[in-house]
Protein backbone atom coordinates (compact mmCIF):
# COMPACT_ATOMS: atom_id res chain seq x y z
CA UNK A 1 0.00 0.00 0.00
CA UNK A 2 1.28 3.47 -0.94
CA UNK A 3 1.82 5.78 2.02
CA UNK A 4 -0.23 8.99 2.12
CA UNK A 5 1.35 12.18 0.84
CA UNK A 6 2.46 14.29 3.80
CA UNK A 7 1.58 17.98 3.35
CA UNK A 8 2.43 21.18 5.20
CA UNK A 9 -0.15 23.98 4.91
CA UNK A 10 1.43 27.44 4.78
CA UNK A 11 -1.40 29.90 5.28
CA UNK A 12 -4.38 28.51 7.20
CA UNK A 13 -7.02 30.88 5.84
CA UNK A 14 -10.07 29.91 3.81
CA UNK A 15 -8.08 28.53 0.84
CA UNK A 16 -5.64 26.58 2.99
CA UNK A 17 -8.50 25.14 5.00
CA UNK A 18 -10.44 24.22 1.87
CA UNK A 19 -7.57 22.43 0.13
CA UNK A 20 -6.61 20.57 3.31
CA UNK A 21 -10.12 19.10 3.52
CA UNK A 22 -8.92 16.52 1.02
CA UNK A 23 -6.99 14.85 3.85
CA UNK A 24 -10.16 14.42 5.89
CA UNK A 25 -11.94 12.78 2.96
CA UNK A 26 -8.99 10.64 1.84
CA UNK A 27 -6.68 9.99 4.82
CA UNK A 28 -5.18 7.08 2.92
CA UNK A 29 -3.96 9.48 0.21
CA UNK A 30 -3.05 12.67 2.04
CA UNK A 31 -2.08 13.71 5.55
CA UNK A 32 -1.60 17.23 6.93
CA UNK A 33 1.53 17.08 9.12
CA UNK A 34 2.36 20.77 9.57
CA UNK A 35 0.69 24.19 9.66
CA UNK A 36 2.25 27.65 9.41
CA UNK A 37 0.22 30.78 10.08
CA UNK A 38 0.87 33.86 12.25
CA UNK A 39 -2.73 33.83 13.54
CA UNK A 40 -3.22 31.62 16.58
CA UNK A 41 -6.88 30.84 15.91
CA UNK A 42 -6.41 29.84 12.27
CA UNK A 43 -3.30 27.78 13.01
CA UNK A 44 -4.83 25.93 15.95
CA UNK A 45 -8.13 25.36 14.14
CA UNK A 46 -6.32 23.50 11.36
CA UNK A 47 -4.20 21.66 13.91
CA UNK A 48 -7.32 20.29 15.60
CA UNK A 49 -8.91 19.30 12.31
CA UNK A 50 -5.90 17.25 11.28
CA UNK A 51 -4.33 16.32 14.64
CA UNK A 52 -1.06 18.00 13.80
CA UNK A 53 1.73 17.59 16.37
CA UNK A 54 2.59 20.68 18.40
CA UNK A 55 6.20 20.64 17.20
CA UNK A 56 4.96 20.98 13.60
CA UNK A 57 3.10 24.25 14.21
CA UNK A 58 4.81 27.42 13.00
CA UNK A 59 4.08 31.10 13.37
CA UNK A 60 6.58 31.85 10.61
CA UNK A 61 7.03 29.63 7.55
CA UNK A 62 10.76 30.39 7.60
CA UNK A 63 11.08 28.06 10.57
CA UNK A 64 10.08 25.19 8.26
CA UNK A 65 13.08 25.98 6.07
CA UNK A 66 15.37 25.66 9.09
CA UNK A 67 14.07 22.17 9.83
CA UNK A 68 15.01 18.95 8.10
CA UNK A 69 12.50 18.12 5.36
CA UNK A 70 9.58 16.34 7.05
CA UNK A 71 6.88 16.22 4.37
CA UNK A 72 6.44 15.59 0.67
CA UNK A 73 4.68 18.79 -0.34
CA UNK A 74 3.50 22.20 0.80
CA UNK A 75 0.29 24.08 0.11
CA UNK A 76 1.16 27.79 -0.09
CA UNK A 77 -2.01 29.77 0.61
CA UNK A 78 -0.56 32.99 1.97
CA UNK A 79 -1.63 36.49 0.78
CA UNK A 80 -0.68 37.35 -2.81
CA UNK A 81 2.41 39.40 -1.92
CA UNK A 82 3.72 36.56 0.24
CA UNK A 83 3.74 33.77 -2.36
CA UNK A 84 7.17 34.09 -3.91
CA UNK A 85 9.48 33.82 -0.91
CA UNK A 86 8.02 30.64 0.63
CA UNK A 87 7.57 29.05 -2.80
CA UNK A 88 11.22 29.60 -3.72
CA UNK A 89 12.63 28.65 -0.31
CA UNK A 90 10.55 25.50 0.11
CA UNK A 91 11.11 24.34 -3.46
CA UNK A 92 14.84 24.54 -2.78
CA UNK A 93 14.26 22.25 0.23
CA UNK A 94 12.76 19.66 -2.10
CA UNK A 95 9.06 20.11 -1.37
CA UNK A 96 6.56 19.77 -4.20
CA UNK A 97 4.53 22.98 -4.38
CA UNK A 98 0.81 23.63 -4.63
CA UNK A 99 0.64 27.43 -4.97
CA UNK A 100 -2.47 29.57 -4.66
CA UNK A 101 -3.06 31.92 -7.56
CA UNK A 102 -1.73 34.34 -8.57
CA UNK A 103 1.76 32.87 -8.53
CA UNK A 104 3.21 36.22 -7.47
CA UNK A 105 2.60 39.92 -8.03
CA UNK A 106 5.29 40.53 -10.66
CA UNK A 107 6.32 38.69 -13.80
CA UNK A 108 9.90 38.51 -12.52
CA UNK A 109 8.84 36.81 -9.28
CA UNK A 110 6.65 34.36 -11.19
CA UNK A 111 9.59 33.46 -13.42
CA UNK A 112 11.83 32.95 -10.38
CA UNK A 113 9.33 30.52 -8.86
CA UNK A 114 9.14 28.51 -12.07
CA UNK A 115 12.90 28.51 -12.55
CA UNK A 116 13.52 27.38 -8.97
CA UNK A 117 10.98 24.55 -9.12
CA UNK A 118 12.45 23.24 -12.38
CA UNK A 119 16.03 23.47 -11.12
CA UNK A 120 15.07 21.81 -7.82
CA UNK A 121 13.27 18.96 -9.56
CA UNK A 122 9.96 19.54 -7.76
CA UNK A 123 6.48 19.69 -9.19
CA UNK A 124 4.57 22.98 -9.22
CA UNK A 125 0.80 23.19 -9.37
CA UNK A 126 -0.71 26.67 -9.55
CA UNK A 127 -4.28 26.86 -8.27
CA UNK A 128 -5.98 27.78 -11.52
CA UNK A 129 -8.80 25.64 -10.22
CA UNK A 130 -11.07 26.20 -13.22
CA UNK A 131 -8.72 24.09 -15.31
CA UNK A 132 -9.82 21.15 -13.15
CA UNK A 133 -13.57 21.75 -13.40
CA UNK A 134 -14.91 18.74 -15.35
CA UNK A 135 -17.29 20.93 -17.36
CA UNK A 136 -14.51 23.35 -18.31
CA UNK A 137 -12.35 20.38 -19.29
CA UNK A 138 -15.21 19.13 -21.46
CA UNK A 139 -15.13 22.43 -23.37
CA UNK A 140 -11.49 21.82 -24.29
CA UNK A 141 -12.27 18.25 -25.38
CA UNK A 142 -15.09 19.50 -27.61
CA UNK A 143 -12.91 22.21 -29.15
CA UNK A 144 -10.10 19.75 -29.83
CA UNK A 145 -12.57 17.35 -31.46
CA UNK A 146 -13.41 19.99 -34.06
CA UNK A 147 -17.10 20.06 -33.21
CA UNK A 148 -17.32 23.79 -34.02
CA UNK A 149 -14.60 23.74 -36.68
CA UNK A 150 -11.87 26.36 -36.68
CA UNK A 151 -12.18 28.55 -33.60
CA UNK A 152 -12.47 32.19 -34.65
CA UNK A 153 -13.46 34.10 -31.51
CA UNK A 154 -13.75 33.56 -27.74
CA UNK A 155 -16.07 35.74 -25.66
CA UNK A 156 -15.71 35.24 -21.89
CA UNK A 157 -17.35 37.04 -18.96
CA UNK A 158 -16.61 36.92 -15.26
CA UNK A 159 -19.49 38.38 -13.24
CA UNK A 160 -17.82 38.93 -9.87
CA UNK A 161 -21.03 39.67 -7.97
CA UNK A 162 -22.01 42.97 -6.37
CA UNK A 163 -21.55 41.96 -2.73
CA UNK A 164 -18.58 39.67 -3.47
CA UNK A 165 -16.72 42.59 -4.98
CA UNK A 166 -17.63 44.84 -2.06
CA UNK A 167 -16.45 42.14 0.36
CA UNK A 168 -13.14 41.24 -1.28
CA UNK A 169 -12.13 44.22 -3.40
CA UNK A 170 -13.56 47.24 -1.58
CA UNK A 171 -13.43 46.33 2.10
CA UNK A 172 -11.29 43.20 1.99
CA UNK A 173 -7.83 41.83 1.39
CA UNK A 174 -7.66 42.61 -2.34
CA UNK A 175 -8.97 46.19 -2.21
CA UNK A 176 -5.62 47.95 -2.54
CA UNK A 177 -3.00 47.16 -5.16
CA UNK A 178 -0.05 48.15 -2.97
CA UNK A 179 -1.18 45.67 -0.32
CA UNK A 180 -2.19 42.83 -2.65
CA UNK A 181 -2.36 43.09 -6.45
CA UNK A 182 -4.46 44.60 -9.23
CA UNK A 183 -7.90 43.04 -9.66
CA UNK A 184 -7.25 41.46 -13.07
CA UNK A 185 -4.42 39.44 -11.53
CA UNK A 186 -6.11 38.71 -8.21
CA UNK A 187 -9.54 37.82 -9.56
CA UNK A 188 -9.26 37.03 -13.24
CA UNK A 189 -5.91 35.37 -13.92
CA UNK A 190 -8.10 32.22 -13.91
CA UNK A 191 -9.98 33.54 -16.89
CA UNK A 192 -7.08 34.80 -18.97
CA UNK A 193 -5.49 31.40 -18.38
CA UNK A 194 -8.62 29.64 -19.68
CA UNK A 195 -8.71 31.77 -22.83
CA UNK A 196 -5.02 31.08 -23.40
CA UNK A 197 -5.72 27.36 -22.88
CA UNK A 198 -8.70 27.32 -25.25
CA UNK A 199 -6.57 29.02 -27.90
CA UNK A 200 -5.04 25.59 -28.39
CA UNK A 201 -1.36 26.40 -28.49
CA UNK A 202 -1.69 29.48 -30.68
CA UNK A 203 0.53 32.26 -29.37
CA UNK A 204 -0.96 35.58 -28.33
CA UNK A 205 0.28 38.35 -30.62
CA UNK A 206 -1.30 41.53 -29.26
CA UNK A 207 -3.26 42.63 -26.21
CA UNK A 208 -5.15 45.76 -25.22
CA UNK A 209 -7.18 46.56 -22.13
CA UNK A 210 -9.48 49.19 -20.66
CA UNK A 211 -10.94 49.53 -17.19
CA UNK A 212 -11.29 51.68 -14.11
CA UNK A 213 -12.56 51.98 -10.57
CA UNK A 214 -16.15 53.17 -10.72
CA UNK A 215 -18.86 53.86 -8.15
CA UNK A 216 -16.96 52.88 -4.99
CA UNK A 217 -15.55 56.37 -4.58
CA UNK A 218 -15.83 58.96 -1.84
CA UNK A 219 -17.70 61.37 -4.12
CA UNK A 220 -20.50 58.80 -4.45
CA UNK A 221 -21.11 58.51 -0.73
CA UNK A 222 -24.82 59.15 -0.06
CA UNK A 223 -25.77 62.31 1.75
CA UNK A 224 -25.95 61.68 5.46
CA UNK A 225 -24.16 58.34 5.32
CA UNK A 226 -21.89 57.41 8.22
CA UNK A 227 -18.39 55.98 7.96
CA UNK A 228 -19.61 52.64 9.33
CA UNK A 229 -22.72 50.71 8.35
CA UNK A 230 -23.87 49.96 11.90
CA UNK A 231 -23.97 53.71 12.60
CA UNK A 232 -25.49 54.70 9.28
CA UNK A 233 -28.98 56.27 9.07
CA UNK A 234 -29.28 55.46 5.34
CA UNK A 235 -27.93 51.89 5.55
CA UNK A 236 -31.33 50.33 4.80
CA UNK A 237 -31.27 51.87 1.33
CA UNK A 238 -27.75 50.65 0.51
CA UNK A 239 -27.16 47.49 -1.54
CA UNK A 240 -23.68 47.15 -0.04
CA UNK A 241 -24.69 47.39 3.63
CA UNK A 242 -22.36 45.38 5.86
CA UNK A 243 -25.35 44.67 8.09
CA UNK A 244 -27.09 42.95 5.16
CA UNK A 245 -24.00 41.14 3.86
CA UNK A 246 -22.73 39.81 7.20
CA UNK A 247 -24.96 40.34 10.23
CA UNK A 248 -28.24 39.34 8.61
CA UNK A 249 -26.57 36.20 7.26
CA UNK A 250 -25.24 35.05 10.62
CA UNK A 251 -28.67 35.67 12.15
CA UNK A 252 -29.99 33.17 9.59
CA UNK A 253 -27.37 30.63 10.65
CA UNK A 254 -24.97 31.18 7.75
CA UNK A 255 -21.44 31.18 9.18
CA UNK A 256 -19.46 30.20 6.06
CA UNK A 257 -18.02 32.57 3.48
CA UNK A 258 -18.10 35.58 3.54
CA UNK A 259 -19.03 35.76 7.25
CA UNK A 260 -16.20 33.45 8.31
CA UNK A 261 -13.61 35.79 6.80
CA UNK A 262 -14.44 38.78 8.98
CA UNK A 263 -13.91 36.89 12.27
CA UNK A 264 -10.35 35.55 11.90
CA UNK A 265 -9.91 34.95 15.64
CA UNK A 266 -13.19 33.30 16.58
CA UNK A 267 -16.17 31.27 15.40
CA UNK A 268 -18.67 33.67 13.79
CA UNK A 269 -21.75 34.44 15.87
CA UNK A 270 -23.93 37.52 16.33
CA UNK A 271 -21.63 38.98 18.97
CA UNK A 272 -18.33 38.43 17.16
CA UNK A 273 -19.72 39.61 13.81
CA UNK A 274 -21.20 42.71 15.41
CA UNK A 275 -17.87 43.52 17.02
CA UNK A 276 -16.03 42.95 13.73
CA UNK A 277 -18.37 45.37 11.96
CA UNK A 278 -17.93 47.98 14.71
CA UNK A 279 -14.15 47.97 14.64
CA UNK A 280 -12.82 46.01 11.64
CA UNK A 281 -12.42 46.79 7.94
CA UNK A 282 -15.56 44.93 6.85
CA UNK A 283 -17.86 47.33 8.69
CA UNK A 284 -16.70 50.35 6.73
CA UNK A 285 -18.84 52.29 4.29
CA UNK A 286 -17.92 51.14 0.77
CA UNK A 287 -17.60 54.80 -0.24
CA UNK A 288 -15.09 55.50 2.52
CA UNK A 289 -12.47 52.78 1.98
CA UNK A 290 -8.89 52.84 0.71
CA UNK A 291 -9.72 50.73 -2.35
CA UNK A 292 -8.11 51.51 -5.70
CA UNK A 293 -8.55 48.41 -7.91
CA UNK A 294 -10.68 48.23 -11.05
CA UNK A 295 -14.36 47.37 -10.75
CA UNK A 296 -14.69 46.60 -14.44
CA UNK A 297 -12.13 45.76 -17.09
CA UNK A 298 -12.02 44.39 -20.61
CA UNK A 299 -9.08 42.60 -22.24
CA UNK A 300 -8.84 42.11 -26.01
CA UNK A 301 -6.41 39.59 -27.47
CA UNK A 302 -5.27 38.57 -30.92
CA UNK A 303 -3.74 35.13 -31.38
CA UNK A 304 -1.95 33.46 -34.26
CA UNK A 305 -4.16 32.40 -37.14
CA UNK A 306 -6.58 35.29 -36.74
CA UNK A 307 -8.20 34.05 -33.53
CA UNK A 308 -9.51 36.91 -31.39
CA UNK A 309 -10.70 36.89 -27.79
CA UNK A 310 -12.50 39.35 -25.53
CA UNK A 311 -12.69 39.09 -21.77
CA UNK A 312 -14.85 41.19 -19.43
CA UNK A 313 -14.69 41.38 -15.64
CA UNK A 314 -17.60 43.20 -13.99
CA UNK A 315 -18.23 43.88 -10.31
CA UNK A 316 -21.87 44.90 -10.58
CA UNK A 317 -23.66 41.62 -11.24
CA UNK A 318 -26.32 39.44 -9.64
CA UNK A 319 -24.39 36.25 -10.42
CA UNK A 320 -21.30 35.52 -8.34
CA UNK A 321 -18.42 34.16 -10.42
CA UNK A 322 -20.88 32.20 -12.61
CA UNK A 323 -18.78 32.61 -15.72
CA UNK A 324 -20.30 32.70 -19.18
CA UNK A 325 -18.52 31.80 -22.37
CA UNK A 326 -19.34 31.73 -26.06
CA UNK A 327 -16.83 30.32 -28.53
CA UNK A 328 -17.48 30.86 -32.22
CA UNK A 329 -16.16 28.50 -34.88
CA UNK A 330 -16.47 27.89 -38.61
CA UNK A 331 -18.91 25.00 -38.12
CA UNK A 332 -20.80 26.01 -35.03
CA UNK A 333 -21.08 27.86 -31.76
CA UNK A 334 -20.32 26.61 -28.25
CA UNK A 335 -21.91 28.36 -25.27
CA UNK A 336 -21.46 27.80 -21.54
CA UNK A 337 -23.66 29.48 -18.93
CA UNK A 338 -21.80 28.29 -15.85
CA UNK A 339 -23.88 25.12 -15.64
CA UNK A 340 -24.07 23.37 -18.99
CA UNK A 341 -22.51 23.41 -22.42
CA UNK A 342 -24.54 23.76 -25.62
CA UNK A 343 -23.19 23.33 -29.13
CA UNK A 344 -25.14 24.67 -32.10
CA UNK A 345 -24.29 23.02 -35.43
CA UNK A 346 -24.55 25.32 -38.44
CA UNK A 347 -25.13 22.41 -40.86
CA UNK A 348 -27.94 20.63 -39.03
CA UNK A 349 -29.39 23.66 -37.28
CA UNK A 350 -29.57 21.65 -34.07
CA UNK A 351 -28.25 22.34 -30.59
CA UNK A 352 -26.75 19.58 -28.43
CA UNK A 353 -26.34 19.76 -24.68
CA UNK A 354 -23.16 18.35 -23.15
CA UNK A 355 -22.62 17.44 -19.51
CA UNK A 356 -19.71 16.22 -17.43
CA UNK A 357 -19.57 14.14 -14.25
CA UNK A 358 -18.17 16.19 -11.36
CA UNK A 359 -17.74 13.52 -8.64
CA UNK A 360 -16.79 16.20 -6.10
CA UNK A 361 -17.96 15.37 -2.55
CA UNK A 362 -20.38 17.91 -1.10
CA UNK A 363 -18.40 17.82 2.13
CA UNK A 364 -15.28 19.23 0.46
CA UNK A 365 -14.61 22.51 2.20
CA UNK A 366 -16.36 25.48 0.67
CA UNK A 367 -17.27 23.42 -2.42
CA UNK A 368 -16.06 26.41 -4.39
CA UNK A 369 -15.60 26.68 -8.13
CA UNK A 370 -18.10 23.94 -8.94
CA UNK A 371 -16.10 21.26 -7.14
CA UNK A 372 -12.95 22.14 -9.05
CA UNK A 373 -11.04 22.68 -5.79
CA UNK A 374 -11.43 18.98 -5.06
CA UNK A 375 -10.22 17.91 -8.50
CA UNK A 376 -7.24 20.26 -8.24
CA UNK A 377 -6.00 18.70 -5.02
CA UNK A 378 -6.74 15.19 -6.27
CA UNK A 379 -4.63 15.81 -9.39
CA UNK A 380 -1.76 17.25 -7.35
CA UNK A 381 -1.72 14.35 -4.88
CA UNK A 382 -1.92 11.83 -7.73
CA UNK A 383 1.02 13.52 -9.45
CA UNK A 384 3.13 13.43 -6.29
CA UNK A 385 2.28 9.76 -5.63
CA UNK A 386 3.01 8.64 -9.19
CA UNK A 387 5.77 11.10 -10.04
CA UNK A 388 3.78 11.90 -13.19
CA UNK A 389 3.69 15.68 -13.69
CA UNK A 390 1.42 15.28 -16.74
CA UNK A 391 -1.48 14.88 -14.29
CA UNK A 392 -1.03 18.55 -13.39
CA UNK A 393 -3.14 20.74 -15.69
CA UNK A 394 -1.71 24.06 -14.43
CA UNK A 395 2.01 23.43 -14.41
CA UNK A 396 4.90 25.90 -14.51
CA UNK A 397 5.57 26.90 -18.11
CA UNK A 398 2.04 27.38 -19.43
CA UNK A 399 0.91 29.08 -16.21
CA UNK A 400 3.85 31.46 -16.37
CA UNK A 401 2.90 32.38 -19.93
CA UNK A 402 -0.73 33.13 -19.04
CA UNK A 403 0.42 35.17 -16.01
CA UNK A 404 2.68 37.21 -18.30
CA UNK A 405 -0.35 37.87 -20.49
CA UNK A 406 -2.19 39.26 -17.46
CA UNK A 407 0.71 41.55 -16.58
CA UNK A 408 0.95 42.83 -20.16
CA UNK A 409 -2.82 43.38 -20.32
CA UNK A 410 -2.59 45.55 -17.21
CA UNK A 411 0.35 47.44 -18.72
CA UNK A 412 -1.75 48.05 -21.82
CA UNK A 413 -4.52 49.50 -19.63
CA UNK A 414 -2.21 51.71 -17.61
CA UNK A 415 -0.32 53.00 -20.65
CA UNK A 416 -3.41 53.24 -22.88
CA UNK A 417 -1.80 51.34 -25.71
CA UNK A 418 -1.82 48.06 -27.57
CA UNK A 419 1.00 45.78 -26.42
CA UNK A 420 2.91 43.53 -28.81
CA UNK A 421 2.82 40.48 -26.53
CA UNK A 422 4.84 38.08 -28.69
CA UNK A 423 7.91 40.27 -28.33
CA UNK A 424 7.55 40.41 -24.54
CA UNK A 425 7.95 36.66 -23.88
Amino acid sequence: MVSPVDVIVVGAGSRGETYSCYASLHPERMRVVGVADPRDFAREKLQKQHRVADNNLFVDWRDIVEREKFADAVFICTPDRHHKDPAVALAKKGYHILLEKPMAVSAEDCAEIVRTCIQSGVMLTVCHVLRYDPVIRKIKVLLDSGVIGDVAHIQHLEPVGFFHFAHSFVRGNWRNEAESSFSLLAKSCHDIDLIHHWAGGRSCLKVSSFGSLSHFRKENKPTGAADRCLDCPVEKDCSYSARKIYLDRVKQGCVGWPVSVICPSSIPDIESVTEALKSGPYGRCVYQCDNDVCTNQVVNMEFEGGLTAAFSMVAFTKDICNRRTTIYGSKGELSYDGNEIRVFDFLTGKATKHMAETRAPEAFGLCGHGGADYHLVEAFISAVVSGDSSLILSGPEETLLSHKLVFEAERARLESKEVDFLNQV
